[in-house]
């Protein structure tokens, strides 16, 4: 039987793969009740994009109160001026040197800016930031964010709510290949739970993702449904799949049988 370790992410370690974002639920509690439901132990959080007052109640109180592990992102910032003032104003709000590093650079499909993430990397880095970096499934950029100092990185699947699920699996795994002690999270474009699964079977240590429990017909069922994909896809992983074959092989074979059954 093979053995797994926990998620780390700079040097904190978690059971779950799950990270699940707070935003788009059709109310405060139906999103607390998935948080619940996702077994996650890690929630981002958008200062920018996300009302500090919801329903008549504080929302970063709803969110403190579910005890899990804050990870606020930059959501919405398109230069390095506005994510570098963010950051410093989430560190002071939740407490915590973690930034979840988002860096628009297209409007159209949200892609992030290689260079200006880059840039603003090092920059937050040297304030002492610890930098989960949200950028495309390119191997360079992802080779030169690990360069800077960054432990944990952050590739999409596909662009932000699409739910496409891994566009790229190849580019994915060449990710994992070449930065084989670096923690990878599949961010953004997974819809269902089976992309969740391939993310883990391709050997990512977790999957974040948002709208495909918030904007689930029922985000509550969604969650958990995400929550057994992601120990699925880790175990699988773990257990190390079959090779393939390019011909039909017996599973049942002829030793030990009947002579009639037999050729």
């Amino acid at each position: 039987m093979h053995s797994d370790t926990p998620l780390t992410i700079y040097g904190e370690q978690f059971n779950s793969r799950l990270l699940i974002g707070s935003a788009l639920y059709p109310s405060p509690e139906i999103m607390q009740h998935s948080l619940v439901a996702s077994q996650a132990q890690i929630v981002t959080v958008s200062l920018r994009r996300q009302n500090s007052v919801s329903a008549g109640g504080d929302f970063w109180q709803l969110i403190k109160d579910t005890g899990l592990r804050v990870l606020p992102n930059t959501a919405g910032c398109h230069s390095v001026k506005e994510v570098v003032t963010l950051a410093q104003m989430c560190r002071e709000v939740f407490a915590t040197d973690w930034i979840k590093l988002e860096l628009i650079g297209d409007e159209y499909n949200l892609q992030p800016d290689p260079i200006a993430l880059l840039e603003a990397t090092e920059i937050l880095i040297k304030q002492g930031f610890k930098v989960l970096p949200y950028c495309t499934d390119d191997l360079v950029v992802c080779q030169r964010l690990a360069d800077l100092g960054c432990e944990v990185l952050m590739p999409w699947g596909a662009p932000i709510g699409t739910g496409k699920g891994l566009l790229n699996p190849y580019n994915l795994k060449t990710i994992r290949e070449r930065l084989p002690d670096h923690t990878l999270i599949v961010d953004a474009g997974l819809g269902l739970p089976s992309h969740a699964v391939q993310a883990l079977e391709l050997g990512y240590d977790a999957v974040l993702l948002n709208s495909a429990i918030a904007g689930a017909g029922c985000p509550v069922t969604m969650a958990s449904a995400f929550n057994h994909a992601v120990i699925a896809g880790r175990a699988a992983y773990v257990a190390q799949a079959m090779p393939e074959k390019e011909v039909a092989a017996p599973s049942t074979p002829t030793m030990g049988m009947p002579f009639w059954h037999q050729n």
